[in-house]
């Protein structure tokens, strides 16, 4: 098990080289001049530009830079804005726990919802609780998220007045508040998590009460729910892990519409308003490769489950 851990972690290395510089790269071909942006617009002197380009480092060559960029990354320093001069390390760290509470909160909604559906699907094949839950799961899936989060805020906030459409509470401050202005941001993303979850979960369920060893335990006289619970569930969740493991990287990236739909002081909101907003390098930068950091480790940890779940899985 050592040994499958460590190649893993191994591998993982040289993965996130190139996502860096591939994050470094992408980010450059936006376009737009931070230094011209900085001397004062279209008009701004010639020479301003070249003076604010020469501090900022963005005359030297594209490799150049990326290995001071890389050097100071691994370091903790992803630079400071060009446009407010905070750190970009301090910022996310004060709004990715944002992100990351209603990342958690959407996969709480999601395993409360998509795992019973799915064994209730999954153990009645053709039945028409099974049509409806697979004709429901395909449309979770269908809707984008945007356009749920926009339909909650205006039947429970704006007709209804049930919960709080914008705003974000800190957690030690209140836990209650806390949870009533994240309830719409992890419904309206953990309804396609849910879907996809009670589908795979669905199939899953399908294929392993056809397996022989679950057919001897029927025919040993184990009451259905038994042999459903301890004979079943543990293979047919496995394949669940997978997909919960990889929608948990795509949930950070997912939580930036969402963020700004209900203003959400999160990485997405800092990512769009700061980054994307101004063309401001450092952060785009920094905060894409946080995003792309934590879905490698993610997945990883999976790997690791996984291995452990299934052993056939160490030995490659």
């Amino acid at each position: 098990m050592r040994g499958f851990v460590a190649r893993r972690i191994v591998a993982l290395v040289p993965l996130l080289l190139l996502v860096s510089l591939i994050i470094f790269a992408f980010v450059l071909l936006l376009g737009g001049n931070p230094a011209r942006e900085l001397a004062g617009g279209l008009n701004a002197p010639e020479a301003r530009v070249q003076d604010i380009s020469a501090e900022l480092h963005l005359d030297e060559p594209f490799f150049e830079r990326y290995g001071r960029w890389l050097g100071d990354a691994v370091q903790g320093d992803l630079g400071e804005s060009l446009f407010s001069g905070r750190e970009v390390t301090g910022e996310i760290q004060n709004r990715f726990p944002v992100t990351l509470s209603v990342a958690i909160g959407a996969i709480v909604v999601a395993l409360l919802i998509g795992v019973p559906l799915g064994i209730v699907a999954g153990t009645r094949p053709g039945s028409v609780v099974d049509r409806v839950i697979t004709f429901g799961s395909s449309l979770g899936i269908a809707i984008p998220d945007f356009f749920i989060a926009t339909a909650l805020v205006v039947l429970l906030a704006v007709e209804n007045d049930v919960l709080p459409a914008i705003g974000y509470v800190d957690f030690a401050e209140s836990p209650l508040e806390w949870a009533e202005k994240l309830l719409m941001p992890w419904i309206a993303l953990g309804i396609a998590l849910a879907a996809t979850l009670a589908r795979q979960v669905r199939g899953s369920v399908i294929d392993v009460m056809s397996q022989e060893y679950v057919r001897t335990a029927r025919a040993t006289g184990l009451r259905e729910r038994r042999v459903i619970g301890k004979h079943a569930l543990k293979n047919a969740l496995t394949p669940a892990v997978t997909i919960l493991g990889l929608q948990i990287g795509y949930l950070l990236g997912g939580t930036i519409i969402i963020e700004y739909i209900f203003s959400l002081p999160g990485l997405g909101t800092y990512l769009i308003i700061e980054g994307f907003g101004r063309t401001d390098l450092p952060v785009i930068q920094g905060g894409v490769l946080v995003i792309a950091t934590v879905f490698l480790l993610v997945n990883l940890v999976v790997d690791i489950v996984y291995g452990v779940l299934n052993p056939k899985v160490r030995a490659t």
